[in-house]
């Protein structure tokens, strides 16, 4: 049977992570029934008091002692404002714990004791600084439970992008856009949507080149590569499209002509979904043997610690993540 908890990592200490954990559970009555927080009780303890939030804020040493109707914390490490990390600055100490909440929530998930690890933002300088060399939080994931065929969505109730690259310079991306790469993307693109309830998802294809490469004058990348893949795709069933010139692609799903896009690379994918749902886009990574949802922006450092922050990126994480447990 699986488990009903969700786990959130509360991301950098010294960004607005704890904030949107708080919020998100004191917000939404089922929540304090079935989700928990992976992080540092001290510095919840600081952001419960700011916030005068009036749900009673519990520490416990795993799963087995949630206690409903309270905000439940699993403190992985021992940190406070001040005597640690200052809220708004990059440090070694805040990346490091940052990595250690994944790490714990991960080992969590992987015996069963939650369904879902959604996270919220962690900063990839002080990552780095704190001794963790990952690009972000998909690769960690990819790494942590040896997971090799993995991608990038981003979801919103309007369009969903997935990604053939992300955490790369753009010559890179151009190289990773290979037939192999880009037809693991679409079947990845495919299932995903199959358990968000689509049971026979349009997919749409983007091109890298402009134009999709036009005929080959502004590049072969679409003639070699991606339209192999589809038609590959196409021959085992699948109801895909493309490449579909990137210019026009994602006004088409937006109006509802395609359930997903795959993106050729990280901004051709995330510019037009933080346009439409910045608040409310949701970044899941698939084809791992657990479910992870997260947030779909950053640490916020220049408003952390100012009780501002806007925990409803972190509300459809969690209620998205629910969805993928379900299906």
């Amino acid at each position: 049977m699986k488990s009903k908890f969700v786990g959130i990592t509360m991301g950098d200490p010294a960004g607005i992570g704890p904030e949107i954990s708080l919020k998100s559970i004191e917000k939404k009555e089922e929540y304090k029934k079935s989700v928990l927080i992976y992080g540092s009780y001290d510095i919840l303890s600081y952001y419960h008091t700011l916030l005068k939030l009036t749900t009673p804020l519990v520490q416990i040493d795993s799963v087995a002692d949630f206690q409903e109707g309270k905000i439940n914390v699993i403190s992985v490490v021992d940190l406070q404002v001040g005597r640690d990390i200052e809220i708004g600055q990059v440090s070694p100490v805040a990346g490091d714990a940052a990595y250690q909440y994944v790490e714990r929530a991960i080992a969590d998930a992987l015996k069963g004791d939650i369904s879902v690890v959604t996270t919220a933002p962690l900063n990839k300088e002080a990552l780095h600084k704190g001794g963790h060399n990952f690009a972000g939080h998909t690769e960690i994931f990819a790494a942590l439970t040896k997971t090799k065929s993995y991608t990038m969505m981003l979801w919103s109730d309007r369009i969903s992008v997935v990604h053939v690259s992300t955490h790369c310079s753009l010559r890179e991306a151009c190289d990773m856009a290979t037939k192999e790469r880009v037809l693991e993307c679409v079947h990845l693109a495919d299932n995903a949507m199959k358990k968000l309830g689509k049971t026979m998802p349009k997919i749409a294809v983007a091109g890298l080149n402009p134009h999709s490469g036009e005929a080959g004058i502004f590049g072969r990348e679409e003639i070699d590569e991606i339209e192999p893949a589809v038609k590959q795709a196409q021959q085992e069933g699948l109801n895909v499209t493309g490449p579909v010139p990137p210019d026009t692609v994602f006004l088409k799903a937006y109006n509802g002509t395609y359930d997903v896009v795959v993106a050729m690379y990280h901004d051709q994918g995330h510019i037009p979904m933080k346009m439409v749902a910045f608040d409310s886009g949701v970044n899941v990574t698939l084809g791992l043997p657990i479910i992870r949802t997260s947030v779909d922006h950053g640490t916020a450092f220049d408003i952390a610690g100012q009780g501002i922050a806007n925990e409803e990126s972190m509300l459809y994480a969690v209620d998205l993540g629910k969805q993928f447990a379900e299906g």
